[in-house]
């Protein structure tokens, strides 16, 4: 429960109601009443507002979907003491545990019920050990199969231990750092450093540097911000502190001349530190966070920029994405660094969804919002008829999609619309949707829903056979990962990169957030392959068209160039790409490319 010190923030609302829909499922509650929690939880996390800042107006509160005089007396209770009776009640009632086994997937709250009852199950660690002795396996449809990939989804969470997704870290960085540039005068140069810098998919806590010519009142100001919940240290250059969301941060002010220095130093990574320092090293330099001091006579030179740094050491500028001492050093002294893709290259979005199926905004507010973003054209890909969850469509309202996509395309001025689906690829590898219904699409996404436990050799060949109808042109989420939440699935990646050079199909690079699928690793290892990407969204709501800086960012980690991704294209060369044969689109990249 967040504490009654501090606002709280729709996020800390939209987890109440989401936990006491768990637990009222786990107790068996109606699920008319379960369902009212849990679209409540959902409403808030979409509001385009602070509900702490509506919780007095009882007008207001009513005007909100789904918000009935339970839930409006419950989120004005929340507001004024940050707790909630009824909350604190129920949780009192049920076995300890509850929620947080509820976490792993695989583990419904009824299932977690029964654990807790039957088996004593009380966090995620008894929840291991009971899964490793096979008493796990004694819980009605429980099987060895669901209990083993249960313990796979858990020990995925438990890897990433305390560290938060950089879609968590990144949106709180620039929170702070606008508040602390409205807070106090005269800094210069904020800006963060360290694995946030380097793009990394989760972050341990956040490294910030600034110049200032009053170290001591930035200090003040950095330490009495309004969403500081504990001052861990404080010094008249460095101050550690942790935030109402629970990220910690450390602020150091750096003076001018050796800001260059200090930001390559705290970036980062250890490894590619080191390196630099061995290379300074044998040019008779001692490399350190100041500047670089000559061994033979002590005098430190200064640099006013991390490039002037790369140069003094015989190297051109390495991008912070790529700092890993993963062969960047080597590739830099070879002049073999690639240019890697931004988000400015990017030219349309081939991935979103709309009220059709399971997004949040009608077909016009999304095409707003991404020309907004800066797109030239965006693919409306709803789901397929198989995502029932999501409202998939049927072949009929399949057709009736695509006619509204291009009466509203006909209209538009800023952005160019194209037809599509985001379609399940079915256990044996068939397509939802028979051929004669796909070839009327612009752009075809293939994704796995379901069946997420095949084998390795039966996954792979559900991809592949997907991957060879002429109809699909882009495998989404390939890998199916949530970060720390759901493990991705198992596959042979290498084998399913080459099907898809020989296919002509694309692999997409996920930018959601919760997702970032595929992830450098695999990209890298992709584009070694001679794999062309798509960058999309998956957005749902208008806000996530700028989520592309996320997929571009571990684009960039996978040492992506801008020339791999087909969504740089211009819209008129996209067209083009399009109307080729599948089996020639590789080839028309490398001529257009070639021509550019």
């Amino acid at each position: 429960m967040p504490s009654a010190s501090r606002k709280l923030q729709n996020g800390d609302y939209a987890q109440v109601f989401s936990d006491i829909a768990t637990l009222l499922q786990a107790r068996g509650d109606s699920v008319f009443k379960t369902r009212a929690y849990s679209r409540a939880a959902d409403t808030i996390g979409n509001l385009q507002f602070e509900l702490s800042d509506a919780a007095a107006d009882d007008k207001r509160l009513r005007e909100i979907p789904g918000f009935g005089d339970a839930i409006v007396t419950k989120v004005q209770e929340l507001a004024e003491t940050g707790e909630l009776q009824f909350f604190e009640k129920l949780k009192a009632e049920m076995p300890p545990g509850i929620l947080e086994i509820t976490q792993v997937p695989g583990v419904g709250p009824k299932t977690a019920m029964r654990a807790a009852e039957e088996l004593g199950i009380d966090s995620r660690e008894a929840l291991q050990r009971s899964i490793e002795s096979g008493e796990f396996e004694t819980l009605p449809r429980i099987s060895n199969k669901v209990a083993q990939n249960i313990l796979r989804h858990l020990k995925t969470r438990i890897s990433q231990g305390e560290r938060i997704p950089i879609g968590t870290a990144l949106p709180e960085a620039e929170r702070v750092m606008e508040a602390l540039q409205s807070a106090v005068k005269g800094i210069r140069n904020l800006t963060c450093a360290g694995s946030l810098r380097r793009h990394r998919e989760t972050i341990g806590d956040i490294d910030m540097l600034c110049c200032a010519d009053d170290p001591e009142a930035v200090m003040e100001a950095f330490t009495s911000l309004p969403m500081v919940r504990d001052v861990m240290s404080k010094g008249a250059t460095k101050s550690m502190v942790v935030m109402d969301s629970g990220l910690q941060f450390d602020l150091r002010v750096i003076p001018d001349d050796a800001f260059a220095a200090t930001l390559l130093y705290f970036t980062g990574s250890k490894e590619h530190g080191i390196r630099l320092r061995d290379r300074a090293n044998r040019r008779g330099l001692s490399l350190n966070e100041y500047g670089a001091k000559s061994i033979e006579t002590d005098e430190l030179e200064v640099f006013a920029c991390e490039e002037e740094i790369y140069q003094r050491l015989d190297l051109p500028y390495i991008p912070p994405e790529i700092r890993e001492d993963s062969g960047e050093i080597d590739a830099a002294e070879r002049d073999e660094l690639p240019e890697l893709v931004t988000v400015e290259d990017i030219r349309g979005d081939l991935h979103s969804h709309t009220d059709w199926t399971d997004g949040r905004f009608t077909m016009e507010e999304m095409a707003d919002a991404a020309s907004k973003a800066g797109f030239e054209y965006l693919a409306v890909t709803d789901h397929s008829q198989s995502a029932t969850v999501a409202g998939g469509l049927s072949v009929d309202r399949l057709a009736e999609h695509n006619e509204a996509v291009r009466a509203l395309d006909k209209k538009l001025k800023k952005i160019h619309l194209l037809t599509g689906t985001e379609m399940d690829i079915l256990a044996d590898g068939s397509m939802d949707y028979p051929d004669d219904a796909l070839a009327e699409l612009d752009v075809v996404l293939g994704s796995i829903h379901s069946s997420m436990d095949q084998d390795s050799k039966t996954m792979t060949a559900r991809i592949i056979a997907a991957m060879e109808n002429e109809n699909l042109d882009i495998i989404a989420h390939l890998t199916t990962r949530l970060i720390g939440k759901r493990a991705p699935v198992d596959l042979e990646f290498d084998t399913i990169c080459k099907a898809a050079v020989e296919t002509g199909t694309l692999l997409e690079i996920n930018a959601s957030t919760q997702r970032l699928d595929l992830k450098d690793t695999h990209i890298r290892r992709a584009m070694e392959l001679g794999v062309l990407f798509s960058i999309g969204t998956d957005s749902h709501r208008v806000h996530q068209f700028a989520e592309v800086r996320y997929g571009v960012g571990m684009a960039r980690r996978g040492w992506c160039t801008a020339d791999r991704v087909v969504n740089t294209l211009p819209y008129t060369a996209f067209l083009k790409f399009l109307s080729t044969p599948k089996s020639e689109r590789y080839a028309f990249i490398e001529n257009y490319d070639q021509r550019s």
